[in-house]
């Protein structure tokens, strides 16, 4: 058998860690169920799955182009305050979403707000960072 494919429906445990701090961890609680392609994790920790087989489990060492992205300070933007509602409470280090014209959501960081304007860091929070992506596949169901 050729292991996890593009379709399968997985259910596995996972860990993410950087720089030992632990970022997500489903290992003490239930495991997570998705389908491989369906978008429903970041596309770059589901090719690492591609392949693997149920009851494996595996640790990736990841630079951050590998995982997250290098940051880009281009996708730090300074928005005008007009951009929201009035009297809406922005406060730094909270996320934000914008509906974009195709439909998908962009997520961004609050990094300052005043009355005037809103700077917002558009990068994952976990670019620029190395990542300890740890599996454990529990099962697959192929497509």
């Amino acid at each position: 058998m050729s292991g996890i494919q593009p379709g399968d429906r997985v259910t596995l445990h996972y860990r993410i860690a950087s720089l030992g701090q632990e970022i997500a961890d489903t290992f003490p609680y239930a495991p997570e169920t998705f389908r491989v392609g369906a978008g429903e994790i970041d596309a770059r920790l589901e090719q690492l799955l591609l392949g693997l087989h149920e009851g494996e489990r595996h640790v990736f060492e990841l630079h951050p182009w590998q995982a997250f992205g290098e940051r880009d300070e281009t996708l730090v933007q300074t928005l005008p305050r007009s951009d929201f509602p009035p009297g809406a409470d922005l406060p730094t280090e909270h996320q934000v979403d914008f509906e974009l014209p195709n439909g998908e959501t962009l997520t961004g960081q609050i990094l300052a707000a005043d009355a005037e304007s809103v700077k917002i860091d558009f990068n994952h929070p976990l670019a620029g960072l190395p990542i300890e992506f740890e599996v454990h596949i529990l099962a697959t169901e192929h497509a």
